[in-house]
């Protein structure tokens, strides 16, 4: 138990609260413009100027509610429960501070854990003073606990969610790390596996051809300069110990594999351009990998597809894939709202200094586009 307490006790602030934004002040004004309105036209308000003047004050601390909720919740059911000092006794009765319930919300949602202690404490003592003053009957009781309850539960649910959806995102960061990492692991053992041939090659022949001996000299700087960089490159992105994939890994002229007529779907038409003979492992890989993905996503989301065109480019820098399909978009294809998957090819994409976006053509249909160094590595 004990240990549970410290835990929310030192629980962060959730990362990246939205920052203020249009829609924020658009709230304050209507709430402002609703306060002043109730102030106008109730007849049962008592102390009319005061009570407006002092909600639409507390209306502005809805603008600070993200980056600070303690503060809001203390200033905003702070004053409520010292209004009476300046009203006669009477309570602040106006029906706009039901937007006390965001800041409740914003408390769980945003707070650190201290603070969603902290500030549960005080909604909990104010709601419990003006019940025991106000003495409202059973039902009022219950209800008013339960639209409270309401509001605090949905800040910590949509807390929890998106921390879940984090750590997911991370895993499949953390997968897409570890299965380049394998790719580019075989890559260094065949340059290294070269190197061994080669001077063992030398040796042999040195004492007969001595000009033998300085050509494996030449091959084997040569795999050892390929091998480093790979390395290097194997070094950034590993985060995981875990042994190396001893299959074979995939090439861009794998990718006609992946070609289809349409039998049991839209038809998979693809073309390869430019010089893909000489590339490093770890960019054929990527680029079959993210293809196939693309291919998959527009298959299981493009509605009414028909064809799905994959287009890979190589020049002198960098290699270029471009996949298409020609289905109707809409809220359900993957690239309007980012999954896992779109999520992993960027992630795949950046891990070797390139770049993978998604988004919808101009007339139908959606694109996936991913450009690669040629050389694997960030520059």
């Amino acid at each position: 138990m004990h240990a549970l307490v410290r835990s929310v006790w030192n629980e962060p602030r959730p990362p990246n609260p939205p920052a203020r934004g249009w829609r924020d002040w658009a709230l304050v004004v209507v709430l402002m413009a609703v306060t002043v309105l109730e102030g106008v036209l109730r007849p049962d308000l008592h102390w009319r100027a005061v009570s407006v003047t002092i909600t639409a004050g507390l209306v502005l601390t809805l603008l600070w509610r993200r980056n600070r909720p303690l503060l809001t919740v203390a200033i905003a059911f702070g004053v409520c429960a010292l209004s009476p000092l300046v009203m006669n006794g009477d309570p602040l009765e106006m029906y706009t501070l039901v937007f006390l319930l965001l800041l409740s919300y914003a408390l769980c949602r945003w707070g650190s854990g201290r603070e969603v202690v902290i500030g549960l404490v005080i909604i909990l003592v104010k709601v419990s003073d003006s019940m025991v003053s106000d003495h409202p009957g059973l039902p009022d009781v219950i209800g008013g606990w339960a639209v409270i309850s309401v509001s605090i539960a949905a800040g910590g649910a949509l807390r929890y969610r998106a921390r879940a959806r984090a750590r997911e995102l991370d895993k499949v960061k953390l997968l897409e790390r570890v299965q380049l990492a394998r790719d580019l692991h075989d890559t260094v053992a065949h340059h290294v596996s070269a190197m061994a041939i080669r001077a063992q090659a030398g040796l042999a022949t040195s004492a007969s051809h001595p000009d033998a001996a300085t050509d494996a000299l030449r091959v084997i700087e040569a795999e050892a300069s390929r091998a480093l960089a790979e390395m290097s490159t194997m070094v950034r992105v590993l985060r995981q110990n875990q042994p190396a994939d001893r299959e074979p890994g995939r090439r861009v002229t794998d990718l006609r594999e992946l070609a289809s007529r349409g039998r049991s779907g839209p038809a998979v038409d693809v073309e390869i351009s430019g010089d893909v003979d000489d590339l490093p492992p770890s960019v054929e890989a990527a680029i079959y990998r993210l293809a196939q993905e693309s291919i998959t996503n527009a298959r299981r989301h493009a509605r009414h597809a028909t064809r799905v065109e994959v287009r890979v480019t190589a020049d002198d820098t960098s290699v270029r894939l471009r996949v298409t399909d020609d289905g109707d978009g809409g809220p359900a294809h993957p690239a309007s709202r980012p999954g896992y998957g779109l999520i992993g090819m960027s992630e795949r994409a950046g891990l070797l200094g390139g770049t993978c976006q998604a988004g919808p053509n101009p007339d139908r249909g959606w694109t996936v586009t991913a450009v690669l160094p040629r050389t694997g590595t960030a520059s």
